[in-house]
């Protein structure tokens, strides 16, 4: 079916200054922001929102020469779509209480925590796993590397599916499968059935770190959205962190190797018993599809026409794989803003993935620890993510101010202070480890607690880029999002595969060096972005922009307050 365009549109008119009437020069034009207009689109982009979330299904719409959106028709009412009952309807996610949205919240953040520890719990059982399948160590290594590609192939389908059946049930597949393929790791016989049940497992769990996102746009409003997305973001740094420090026990005890997998497993499955019963659906569109069915099934006579917007909507194989995968692409290509975010993010996360070959370097070759005792090191990182999450909470206290002022839609750029800190600190942490960490005669308590500040940085930085996506993109976030972590999961699957190489090669010190001058180059990002960020945001074709014409708005109302120049 045809689908109308729908994004931000430009709501100003043209008046004449009037210090300069009568003159008999023309006075400069002042723009300013017809107040009506401007409250139809903040209502009309919050109804977008509050339909679709970060998954709008509408292409934006084409801006004109200067820059500004070419107006869409309006939408008409059609009494025979069911929506919400009224702005206090309990069915609607964004009004069930603050206590059932931590919960929920909660509970992704753990489904996060478990998928990510599969991602690097089995670093720790590479030497038994070459010794066991007589293979190189190197061949090892793609333990991780396999996995990751699942994170890169998995959002191409949970996104999709998610928009169209709902969260829920996308959830319960996926959670129940990537348990199931641990068996075909523990149970492993040759390296090729771990290798492929791997990426397996890789490939389900990308669902967790892919839709979770959406579950938190779906249930929280701007002002709760900061905290709830610290959480969220803590948790897909803790899972990998664990993951080494609990494997490495696990590996020097007397369990075999294989027992990394079945605590992966009881993990996975415990998740997902509390993912069946505890999840609910959160997707407002799938929600309204239900609402349209159970209408028409009590009465099909008087509710015969009765329909959702979502049962409308273009479910072709070419409608959805323009949405979910033309779209970010498209978005990646296009967008400025995304480019240089996900270059970034991925960089960084590759450095988290290179940490769990080069602690080993760092403390087992050049400082004689045990296995287990190495994975204690990854604690460090915890704690660094850990305070990063408190302070990020810290720099978002004064978002319901700006929400009230901004009337919902605050400047993005109010997102970048976390990066701004985080930006530097990992320069520092990466040249604090390698120099540090290269000479044995150092304490190891000194390269030890630069992991602190690594950790620390890698959450300010993803924490605070994440949201400033979210807020630039608002109903196109969930694009904008797919092809950061398809791209971040390629980058970090990568780096385990030459990591030992180079620090072998370079020594610690100038492997960490290099990639401390890549980091600095891109440091300054989150400075740039807070000072030339709305002018490239204006110039965008999926960012909605809400905030600079309340900027216009505001500007305008204080012009007036001041009165005329004399």
């Amino acid at each position: 079916m045809s689908q109308t365009p729908q994004t931000a549109r430009s709501s100003t008119t043209t008046i004449v200054d009037p210090s300069v009437a009568g003159s008999s020069r023309p006075g400069p034009a002042v723009v300013k922001p017809d107040r009506e207009s401007l409250d139809q689109e903040i209502s009309r982009d919050e109804q977008r929102i509050e339909k679709y979330g970060a998954d709008d299904i509408r292409a934006p719409s084409e801006r004109r020469p200067d820059g500004t959106a070419e107006p869409e028709p309006e939408e008409t009412t059609d009494a025979r779509q069911v929506s919400w009952d009224g702005a206090d309807d309990p069915q609607n996610p964004q009004n069930w209480s603050t206590r059932y949205k931590w919960f929920i919240t909660i509970l992704c953040s753990v489904m996060t925590v478990n998928v990510t520890f599969a991602s690097s719990a089995p670093t720790s059982a590479t030497m038994m796993v070459a010794k066991q399948f007589h293979v190189q160590a190197e061949v090892t290594y793609l333990l991780t590397t396999v996995f990751l590609l699942g994170y890169v192939f998995g959002p191409l389908f949970w996104g999709p599916g998610s928009e169209l059946v709902g969260r829920r049930p996308i959830f319960i597949l996926a959670m129940s499968c990537y348990t199931i393929f641990h068996l075909g790791q523990a149970l492993a016989q040759n390296i090729e059935t771990l290798l492929v049940t791997r990426f397996l497992s890789g490939f389900f769990a990308a669902a967790p770190v892919t839709n979770c996102g959406g579950v938190i746009a779906d249930i929280w409003s701007a002002a709760g959205r900061g905290p709830a997305t610290s959480l969220f973001t803590a948790s897909v740094f803790l899972g990998p962190v664990l993951g080494p420090i609990i494997s490495g026990y696990i590996v020097e005890s007397h369990l075999s190797w294989r027992w990394v997998f079945w605590v992966m497993m009881i993990f996975a499955g415990s998740c997902t018993a509390f993912v069946i019963l505890a999840i609910p659906e959160t997707y407002a569109p799938v929600i309204l599809s239900r609402k349209a069915k159970k209408l028409r099934k009590a009465d099909p006579v008087a509710n015969k026409d009765v329909y959702a917007e979502h049962e409308k909507q273009d479910w072709s194989i070419r409608g959805v794989v323009h949405r979910t995968l033309y779209r970010p692409f498209h978005m990646l290509f296009m967008e400025p803003v995304l480019v240089l975010i996900t270059v970034y993010l991925s960089l960084v996360y590759g450095v988290l993935y290179a940490l769990f070959q080069a602690f080993p370097i760092v403390f087992i070759e050049r400082r004689g620890f045990t296995i287990a005792q190495d994975g204690l090191i990854f604690i460090g990182i915890g704690i660094g993510t850990t305070l990063g999450s408190l302070l990020n909470y810290r720099l978002s206290t004064h978002y319901p101010e700006l929400i009230l002022k901004w009337r919902g839609f605050p400047p993005p750029e109010q997102r970048l202070f976390g990066a701004m800190i985080g930006g530097p600190g990992l320069v520092i942490g990466a040249f604090w480890l390698g120099w540090t960490g290269e000479y044995s005669a150092v304490p190891w308590y000194v390269p030890g607690l630069s992991t602190i500040m690594i950790g620390f940085s890698i959450s300010m930085i993803f924490m605070s880029f994440l949201s400033y996506l979210v807020d630039t993109y608002l109903m196109y976030s969930a694009s904008a999002f797919a092809a950061n972590t398809m791209i971040r999961s390629a980058v970090a699957a990568a780096f385990p595969l030459f990591t030992v190489q180079m620090f072998d090669n370079l020594g610690v010190n100038w492997a960490s060096t290099l990639l401390g001058l890549v980091l600095l180059l891109l440091a300054p990002s989150p400075y740039l972005f807070y000072i030339y960020g709305p002018r490239i945001r204006a110039r965008s074709k999926f960012a909605p922009c809400i905030d600079l014409k309340i900027a216009k708005e505001l500007e305008a109302e204080e012009q007036h307050e001041k009165g005329p120049k004399v």
